[in-house]
Formats: structure tokens, C-alpha cells, sequence
């Protein structure tokens, strides 16, 4: 996937803040917004939503899903040490989990003297690893993820992870609290499928 960059190194930002969710926090507001306006998009919500708290801040805001090319918010969130790579291949953060997923970011001139966040690795200290178990298709295997396995699984009728999220996911013992409710999570399964003509 090719990264976006910023040629201009005039308009180098000196730091930038990750806006994100943890489990099903944004849900409601997102739902009621989109109950009210037929058609509405949780990429459009973000950026309406967003943008207005840029706007009043005087700072510039990016979205992950702008591009390509994109900007690299994965790498931008392992920096501040509390993220890496599970063995499924989300990003997990060291308290919540599978459950954080990042919106936007906000560009500023200004630096920002960061506090010490980082943290171990939550993976490292689960011995069974229940993530690479849970799936039921085998999605995840020593040779990596089968991702049409998965997507033809979730496109059939009546599943357990159509309607209530990733089996997988739900399977971490790391931030469980921060789950996403079914709702929640069957819509973005549905966003998957119909991002791939699955609908």
C-alpha cells in the first residue's frame, strides 16, 4: 500500500494527536447521526466531526482512509509504544486490546513533549493464544491469514461473526471489557462485505 508523505518539508508537522475509539464508544453518536441522515458514513461522520474540532483548534486534520496514497497510521501509532502487531494481524493496544481503532489525526506546528507511554507487549505473556484458534475456518495459519476464507465465511448466512464480530477478535483476553456490541460489530461486517461486493 503506498504512504503518503509530506514533500513539503516546510509543512513538516512537529507533531500530531491520534483520534480513535475504543470498543463501542462512538457507536451511538455515530448511529444516531446516520438514523437521522439517510446514507450517512461512518468515514463522512468522522471527517463532519472531526473536521469542526480541527477548524475551532486552528490544526489540520487527516483520515486513514483519505487516499491512496494513505497516510501511515499504523506506524504512527506503534510509535507511541503501546501498539503492535498480534498474531492475527490487528493492532493491539496494551490495555484495550483489538477494541482501538483510529479515526483521524491532528497536525500541529507546535511540539508536544510527550509523556513515557510505553508498555510490554500483551501478546508476548498469553501463552495459549486463543485468537489463532477461534476462527471457525482456519483463516489463521502458519502461512498467514486467508483472508478469502474468511470473507466467504462472513458472506454466509447465519454466522456467528457476521453477526456478532470476528470470533477471533472476541477470543483475546486483552481489553475483553471494550468489545464491540453486536450492532456495532455486524455493521462493520457488513461495510467488509459490501467493500467487496459481498452484500
Amino acid at each position: 500500500m503506498q504512504e503518503r508523505v509530506f514533500p513539503d518539508r516546510a509543512r513538516q508537522p512537529r507533531a500530531l494527536a491520534l483520534i480513535g475509539n475504543v470498543g463501542s464508544a462512538i457507536w451511538p453518536f455515530f448511529d444516531a447521526a446516520r438514523q437521522n441522515t439517510p446514507g450517512l458514513t461512518l468515514d463522512r461522520w468522522t471527517e463532519e466531526t472531526v473536521g469542526r474540532i480541527a477548524a475551532d483548534a486552528g490544526l489540520e486534520a487527516v483520515y486513514p482512509f483519505n487516499g491512496p496514497p494513505y497516510h501511515p497510521f499504523i506506524q504512527w501509532a506503534k510509535r507511541t509504544g503501546r501498539l503492535f502487531s498480534s498474531p492475527i494481524g490487528l493492532t493491539i493496544h496494551s490495555d484495550h486490546g483489538l477494541w482501538l481503532a483510529f479515526r483521524a489525526a491532528l497536525l500541529s506546528d507546535r511540539p508536544i513533549d510527550p509523556a513515557d507511554s510505553s508498555a510490554a507487549h500483551p501478546c508476548e505473556r498469553c501463552a495459549d493464544r486463543p485468537c489463532l484458534t477461534a476462527c471457525p475456518v482456519g483463516a489463521f495459519t502458519d502461512r498467514g491469514y486467508d483472508f478469502q476464507r474468511c470473507l466467504d465465511h462472513v458472506a454466509s448466512p447465519d454466522n456467528a461473526c457476521r453477526e456478532g464480530g470476528c470470533l477471533a477478535r472476541i477470543a483475546c483476553p486483552v481489553g475483553r471489557q471494550h468489545r464491540y456490541v453486536e450492532p456495532h460489530a455486524a455493521f462493520h461486517m457488513k461495510q467488509l462485505l459490501r467493500a467487496h461486493g459481498r452484500s
